[in-house]
C-alpha cells in the first residue's frame, strides 16, 4: 500500500456567502416598522498552511475534494447569518502550489507559512442595510457570492541540505543509517527504497538535514524507473553528493560511468549545474571496493571533485565525509541573502481608472468585465424587479452606460456582464439621458407636472372618500 505520495491534485471549494434578508419590522401598533433584513454571513476560506508533523500529501490523494462551510443567510429583527468556518489543510514544508498550467501560485516553505487556495464568497446585504434617504424600505435584498472553486496541483520538494544520488543499491540508505538517526529500508536488491529519506546529522556546531533520494538510471529525467518522480526532491539541496558503488557486481557498470550517467540526468532536468559536488567512494570494506577506490581516485580528482572514501559496515570515513559536508552547508548559509521584513505595498489604482472594461466583440455583443459589476451581477436577484432596478442605478453610477454610448451600443444591442463561460446577457435599454428631451417651451418643465406617487396616492382616497360620502348623503332609507 502507498505511504508517501509527494504529487496530487486537489479540487478545492471555499464556502458561499449566506444571502441578505429582506424583512419588515413588525411591533404591536407599528405596523410599517421600517426594514429589518440582516446580513449574510461570510463563506469559509480554503487554506493550506506548513505543518512540520505532515511529511507527505497521502491523505490528500486518497480525499482530493476539500470544501469549506457556507455562510448561513440573514434572518429579521436586524440579525446577521454566521460566517462560514475555515478549511484548514496541513501540508508538508516544501510544498508548492501550482495550478492546471503549471503556473507556481505558492512555495510553502517554513513552518505556518500559509497559502489561501479558495476564497470564501461575500455574504449579501439585508435590506435594512440597503435602506437609503432615496429607498426608506427596499423590498429586496443582495444574493450571497459563490465562493471560489479551483484545481490545484501539489508537488512536494524535499526540504534538505544534502542530497545523495547514485545508482540503485549504491549504499545510500545505509550511509544516511550511519550518519543520522534515520532508519530507512536497507536490502541486497535494487529499488529497495521507493520513497526519499530524511535524517538529522550534527557535526561540531553545525546542524544539517540529509535526503536520500531513491535509485536514479539511465533516462531517469525522462521518466524511466523512479527518478522524475524523485528529481524534484533535490531542487532545493546545497550540494549534492555522488556515492558510487566500488563493488558492484555488474560486469556493464564501473564508479566513473555511474558518475558520468547521473550528471547527465541531473543535466537533463535542468537547474542544478550551480550546486557543489562530492563523491563518494563507498563500499571501501571489501577488498576489490578498495582497489578499484584507488584506481579512479585520481580520475576524480582530476576532473575537480572533492572525493571520500567510506564504508558504512565498516563505519569509516564518516566522520570526515560528515564535517566537509557541514563545511559546504555553512558557507552556504552565509552565502544566502538574509531574508528581510515583508513590506507592505500600497498600490492605488490610477486616476483613469473605470474599474471594468468594455468591449465590441466578433458576434456584435458588448462585453463588461470588472470586479464590481461581475460581483453586483451575481449578488443580484433577477426574479425581483426592484433588486433589478438596483442593479441598473448601480451600473449607471459606476459608469457603465456611459461607456456603452462611447462604444458606439445602441438600444436593443446584446450586452454581457462576465466571462464567457458564465456571463448575464441582455438587451441594453440605456437610461442615460441629456436632459434637453425632457424640456418643453421655454421657462416650463413637464416633470414638474408628474405628481409624487405618494400625493397621487392620498389624492385617491380623497377622491374615494368624496364619493362615498355622496353615495351617503344621497341615501334616502325611506324611499
Amino acid at each position: 500500500m502507498t505511504t508517501f505520495v509527494d504529487r496530487v491534485e486537489l479540487h478545492v471549494a471555499a464556502g458561499n456567502g449566506g444571502h441578505g434578508c429582506a424583512s419588515v419590522h413588525r411591533e404591536k401598533f407599528k405596523p410599517l416598522g421600517g426594514p429589518d433584513g440582516g446580513n449574510g454571513g461570510r463563506g469559509g476560506d480554503v487554506v493550506l498552511v506548513v505543518d512540520q508533523s505532515v511529511t507527505t500529501l497521502l491523505d490528500y490523494h486518497h480525499s482530493p475534494h476539500r470544501k469549506a462551510t457556507n455562510g448561513q443567510p440573514g434572518a429579521g429583527d436586524n440579525r446577521s447569518g454566521k460566517d462560514g468556518q475555515d478549511l484548514v489543510l496541513p501540508v508538508p514544508d516544501g510544498t508548492v502550489v501550482l495550478d492546471k498550467q503549471g503556473n507556481v501560485l505558492a512555495d510553502l516553505v517554513g513552518h505556518g507559512t500559509t497559502f489561501v487556495a479558495g476564497q470564501g464568497g461575500r455574504g449579501g446585504l439585508g435590506n435594512a442595510a440597503l435602506a437609503s434617504a432615496r429607498r426608506k424600505a427596499p423590498g429586496f435584498a443582495l444574493l450571497g457570492e459563490p465562493g471560489e472553486a479551483r484545481d490545484v496541483v501539489m508537488e512536494l520538494k524535499t526540504v534538505a541540505d544534502v542530497a545523495l544520488v547514485g545508482y540503485p543499491s549504491a549504499g545510500k540508505s545505509s550511509l544516511i543509517s550511519v550518519l543520522s538517526a534515520a532508519k530507512p529500508k536497507i536490502a541486497d536488491y535494487p529499488f529497495t527504497t521507493l520513497v526519499p529519506n530524511l535524517g538529522v546529522v550534527t557535526a561540531g556546531s553545525t546542524v544539517y538535514t540529509i535526503a536520500d533520494v531513491p535509485g536514479l538510471i539511465p533516462g531517469a529525467s525522462q521518466g524511466k524507473g523512479l527518478g522524475l518522480e524523485f528529481l524534484r526532491h533535490v531542487e532545493r539541496c546545497s550540494v549534492l553528493v555522488h556515492v558510487l558503488d566500488t563493488a558492484t557486481l555488474e560486469s556493464d557498470r564501473d564508479p566513473v560511468s555511474d558518475l558520468d550517467v547521473i550528471e547527465e540526468e541531473l543535466k537533463q532536468y535542468g537547474g542544478l549545474d550551480d550546486r557543489p559536488r562530492v563523491v563518494v567512494l563507498n563500499k571501501i570494506d571489501i577488498p576489490d571496493g578498495q582497489d578499484l577506490a584507488d584506481m579512479i581516485r585520481p580520475d576524480l580528482l582530476a576532473r575537480g571533485y572533492r572525493v571520500f572514501e567510506a564504508s558504512a559496515v565498516a563505519r569509516t570515513g564518516l566522520k570526515e565525509l560528515s564535517f566537509a559536508l557541514a563545511g559546504i552547508v555553512a558557507e552556504a548559509r552565509a552565502a544566502k541573502p538574509k531574508e528581510e521584513a515583508t513590506r507592505i505595498v500600497i498600490r492605488p489604482k490610477a486616476v483613469d481608472d473605470a474599474g471594468f472594461t468594455v468591449t465590441l466583440e466578433d458576434d456584435g455583443v458588448f462585453r463588461v468585465r470588472g470586479e464590481k459589476p461581475e460581483r453586483w451581477v451575481r449578488q443580484t436577484d433577477f426574479s425581483n424587479d426592484e433588486a433589478v432596478g438596483y442593479l441598473a442605478d448601480r451600473l449607471s453610477r459606476l459608469g457603465v452606460e456611459e461607456q456603452l454610448m462611447k462604444a458606439g451600443a445602441r438600444a436593443g444591442d446584446g450586452v454581457a456582464i462576465g466571462p464567457e463561460d458564465n456571463a448575464v446577457v441582455f438587451d441594453w435599454e440605456p437610461t442615460v439621458m441629456a436632459g434637453a428631451e425632457m424640456l418643453g417651451r421655454r421657462g416650463e418643465d413637464h416633470r414638474l407636472d408628474a405628481p409624487r406617487p405618494a400625493a397621487q396616492r392620498r389624492r385617491e382616497r380623497d377622491a374615494e372618500r368624496d364619493e362615498a360620502e355622496r353615495a351617503y348623503d344621497a341615501f334616502d332609507p325611506f324611499q
